[in-house]
């Protein structure tokens, strides 16, 4: 049981809010202590699953290329032009998000969008200025709820798309999950079973994203009443 004294190490570190990257590594070095590791054998598991775990190191190299884009003008340019086009609409421009991060997904194209290097500095503030150009600015509530549903129409595009592409991770973790059950399926089935998922998927979504629409010019509405009243 001592090996799991990792965990509480890392539940105390999160609840005082230190550095998580920290915790970890300090959780990481007590279970090793714990469970008599050799000090060598520790470094090199902890070097080994950093060396697998390599591109969660991308986002130190994102994030400061998408604050110069930002600081560059880049989500004025993003909002001044859906501003100029009047039929736009939330949900529309949602929705033909969707469809291109979930085709650009299933052809193996996942890095193509993201909540760091799209949603946040493109998607996002061009649906809000769609949403201003039809209803006047938007208060705190109404962006909040903008901004959540272009974070989650990123995950459902991506989520549902990558299962298509046949040489993507989440395929071979299905094929792997089946075969520890003694199921044994070829990764082009399970590629060509994903497809009348996303779609329905997709479907789904958009209604959703129509619902929205609806959803916000009634509260605009209401905004605008009150106003008046």
């Amino acid at each position: 049981m001592w090996n799991l004294v990792g965990i509480p190490v890392v539940i105390i570190g999160l609840m005082v809010r230190l550095n998580p990257v920290l915790v970890v590594t300090v959780a990481a070095i007590v279970t090793g202590l714990a469970g008599h590791m050799d000090l060598k054998v520790m470094i090199e598991t902890l070097g080994k699953g950093f060396n697998n775990s390599r591109s969660v190191s991308v986002v130190f190299i994102v994030l400061p290329v998408i604050g110069l884009m930002e600081r560059a003008g880049l989500q004025a340019r993003a909002r001044a032009l859906v501003g100029r086009l009047k039929a736009a609409s939330v949900g529309g421009l949602l929705t033909t998000y969707l469809l291109v991060r979930q085709l650009s997904a299933a052809v193996g194209l996942l890095s193509l969008g993201g909540q760091a290097q799209m949603v946040r500095p493109l998607i996002a503030p061009m649906a809000e200025a769609a949403d201003e150009a039809r209803h006047g600015p938007a208060d705190p509530d109404r962006q909040t709820l903008i901004r959540a549903n272009a974070a989650g129409v990123d995950n459902i595009g991506a989520f549902f798309g990558e299962d298509i592409f046949l040489a993507m991770g989440s395929v071979l973790l299905i094929q792997a999950t089946l075969a520890a059950s003694h199921i044994v399926v070829a990764p082009l089935r399970i590629s060509l079973w994903a497809i009348p998922t996303a779609v329905l998927a997709f479907v789904i979504h958009a209604a959703r994203m129509a619902m929205l629409d609806r959803r916000l010019a009634r509260t605009a509405g209401a905004g605008a009443k009150g106003a008046q009243g």
